[in-house]
């Protein structure tokens, strides 16, 4: 192969072919198992779908470009878990399209960011920065608070989600607006609400304003979310027995489905 390289590099149409080929193998190698998702992602307790008002705000975090200056992954490094706390597991991003992982941080990491400072402190830091954080270059967004929640259409969001594996129940969906003005209010009742989404839901006017549900309360429930569905006192990782026992398990679950299948053919 090394006495036809030369013919290789000036042969830019053959150069060109043998790229192509060469990245699609090294890109097939490592897209092709995430396909399995059953066996890269363990389930835990607590994760859930994302609510209405913290889907709604999600997607203002992805506008306004969030991810640019904050990731959202605490890497199994002694320093970061002691800074922001357990390190981030794959099952925490599984309802996240795309994910918010980020590689870049201007700002510190938000993966453990709910409930670590109040909805005031939120609001008031994305005003203006400075008030809480007065070496922050970061933007203020004074607009959240004067914008009205984008939450009409928010159903064909939560539609489009189940289809690409988001577990979204026709209820969910039915009930996806008043799910999310019942969610930014302390006066209406919440019982089906939580339902729904399980307790750990929070309910509460995040803005300030109770009059209205603003892009601030969205943005805001979102935030005070984040990390705070998974119990990691209770939460233990797979040995690697126990995922080569698991892996086992579902391919020979998958094969007993072909031989049925041909069977009933």
């Amino acid at each position: 192969m090394l006495k036809h390289h030369d013919k290789i590099e000036r042969n830019s149409i053959i150069l060109l072919i043998l790229t192509v080929v060469v990245i699609s193998i090294g890109g097939l190698v490592e897209i092709a198992p995430l396909f399995r998702l059953e066996t890269t992602i363990e389930k835990v307790e607590g994760m859930r779908p994302y609510t209405p008002l913290e889907l709604a705000g999600a997607k203002i975090y992805k506008r306004e470009g969030c991810y640019g200056c904050h990731s959202q992954q605490v890497r199994v490094l002694r320093d970061e878990v002691e800074r922001y706390g357990h390190y981030s597991i794959a099952s925490e991003s599984m309802y996240d399209y795309p994910f918010q992982w980020g590689s870049k941080r201007t700002g510190p990491d938000l993966a453990r960011i709910g409930a670590k400072y109040s909805d005031e402190w939120h609001t008031r830091h994305l005003i203006n920065p400075r008030d809480v954080v007065p070496e922050s270059i970061m933007p203020g967004y004074k607009f959240l608070t004067e914008n009205d929640a984008k939450i009409a259409g928010i159903a064909d969001d939560m539609e489009v989600l189940r289809k690409i594996g988001v577990p979204y129940t026709d209820e969910m969906i039915q009930n996806g607006v008043s799910d999310a003005v019942i969610q930014a209010s302390t006066e209406r009742d919440a019982e089906k609400l939580f339902q729904r989404y399980g307790k750990k839901v929070n309910v509460r006017d995040f803005d300030g304003n109770p009059q209205r549900v603003s892009e601030m309360d969205a943005l805001v429930s979102y935030l005070q979310m984040l990390g705070t569905l998974v119990d990691f006192t209770k939460f233990e990782p797979l040995t690697i027995k126990e995922f080569n026992d698991l892996k086992t398990k579902i391919d020979n679950e998958q094969q007993q489905k072909i031989i049925e299948n041909k069977n009933a053919k």
